[in-house]
């Protein structure tokens, strides 16, 4: 089990790395992450649904992703309360309270999900989840220790050293944890190095002495990786590419991940664009999905969004919703059975002429075909995955895509041309479809964008930095 000193230590990327430096060998190995919490999530091949870190180390370990990978997702819906998913399937609405004593529940299924992955693999590496040095969480714990101590599996801790105080990180978590806890941790890992490795020996012979544990492998700080990310954004990075994107940073953003492509395409500037930031001019502006979507419409009216829009498309610019951000276009989305929040009506920015009723069914699938609006919608094929809870109804407008296997068409698109609309996550993932959507939104570019290999060269790399980790834990063995 890989476990971190802090979120986003390195985690998911030391999973990631070691699946593939196992499956390079031969070994039948899976991932697994007991629970996460993460709006990032993906469709599993068994129809289920995971936290994207899961299904790109499914793709490291060479296999598809399945519900077993992460048998518990939070998705949350406030700052007290999420959507609890149990193997791939909603099961309730939660109060963070209610679920922290829900998890005796959980981890039952937690360890069903464990021993099928035990009858199928040789080996499975376990991705803990935050610290787990929070003590307020230690009784009932699911995600840490509380999992390795219950199926007695080894530990590895990372820390960040990019964030300064990696010495600090490891001690002070070790002093957080029960003697059988630091029994447990077989040694560390530093991420995110850079510098003179010289200068930071002392320290490592000095951690080791005082904890009598090794450090395993100093990890580079590796730069211009295409990986998916578990859940934060960071708003202010963004290209230099003369084609200007801006999506709106709002609270409960849903697979963020929909934009890594245009993130990597060389003639894109892509920009979240945060609360209380400026709003620059671009040429397309993309309303992102939601895990609250009318809580989030009325956050982007506070912060003046509507009125930006309103502009962006009088002055001739694009404009794409994608799952939540679909619905906000419409006239209205009713939600009368408070699935997502309070039972009621919201007015949406009604620049499609289409209603939302939310539902407590939740549609996930995968999904290929091709895009509608394109002049050769043969020439442009397009794949992605549905995760929504709601149906959309639309009026007399010409769909976005055309999906295999479905005789109506997939999302809107305005009678002006210049709105999209779709449920369709990971519609700009494929090369074809990203040039297809950019071309409509006024990029003349003959870049395409291989997502797919841009992620496995990704893999690759940070596997052939994390083989020392292999090699000090072969030593040990």
């Amino acid at each position: 089990m890989v476990q971190g000193t802090t979120s986003d230590a390195g985690k998911s990327t030391v999973v990631a790395a070691l699946c593939r430096l196992l499956q390079r060998q031969g070994v039948r190995v899976a991932p697994m992450k007991p629970q996460n919490m993460a709006l990032n999530s993906a469709v599993t091949v068994d129809g289920g649904e995971i936290g994207r870190a899961q299904a790109l180390q499914a793709q490291a370990a060479g296999i598809l992703p399945h519900t077993d990978m992460n048998p518990v997702l939070l998705k949350p819906s406030s700052d007290t309360g999420a959507q609890i998913i149990i193997h791939g399937k909603v099961r309730a609405d939660m109060h963070a309270r209610d679920y922290d004593q829900y998890k005796t529940v959980a981890m039952g299924a937690v360890l069903e999900s464990y021993q099928r992955l035990q009858q199928q693999y040789q080996v499975i590496v376990v991705e803990g989840a935050g610290s787990p040095a929070e003590v307020n969480l230690r009784e009932r714990d699911i995600a840490n220790m509380g999992f390795a101590e219950a199926v007695d599996c080894p530990v590895i801790l990372v820390a960040d050293i990019d964030r300064g105080g990696v010495f600090a990180h490891f001690l002070g978590t070790l002093a957080c944890l029960s003697a059988s806890e630091q029994n447990r941790i077989i040694g560390f890992v530093i991420n995110r190095f850079r510098g003179d490795i010289s200068l930071l020996e002392p320290g490592l012979r000095w951690l080791e002495e005082k904890t009598g544990k090794p450090v395993l492998a100093v990890l580079p700080y590796l730069h211009g990786l295409q990986l998916d990310a578990e859940d934060a954004i960071q708003s202010s990075q963004h290209g230099s590419g003369r084609f200007r994107i801006i999506v709106p940073a709002i609270p409960r953003i849903s697979n963020h991940t929909d934009f890594d492509a245009l993130r990597a395409h060389p003639d894109v500037d892509l920009q979240f664009i945060g609360p209380d930031q400026a709003i620059p001019a671009a040429d397309l502006i993309i309303l992102p999905g939601s895990k609250n979507t009318r809580s989030d419409l009325e956050f982007l009216r506070q912060q003046g969004w509507e009125t930006v829009l309103r502009k962006h498309l009088r002055y001739g610019g694009k404009l794409i919703g994608i799952c939540g951000g679909y619905q906000m276009l419409g006239q209205q989305i009713s939600d009368m059975h408070g699935v997502e929040s309070a039972p009621g009506i919201t007015a949406g920015f009604a620049l499609l002429d289409t209603v939302t009723e939310l539902t407590r069914e939740k549609r996930l699938q995968q999904v290929t075909g091709v895009c509608a609006f394109a002049p050769d919608p043969d020439e442009a094929r397009v794949s992605g995955y549905e995760i929504h809870m709601g149906v959309t109804y639309v009026s007399k407008l010409s769909p976005a895509f055309r999906l295999d296997g479905q005789a109506e068409g997939e999302g809107a698109v305005s009678a002006d041309g210049q709105i999209l609309g779709s449920y369709l996550h990971g519609m700009f993932d494929h090369p074809e479809a990203c040039q297809a959507l950019l071309h409509w939104a006024g990029l003349r570019s003959e870049h395409k964008v291989d997502l797919a290999a841009l992620r496995e060269l990704s893999i690759d790399r940070i596997a052939d930095a994390a083989a020392p980790i292999l090699d000090a834990l072969a030593r040990l063995d």
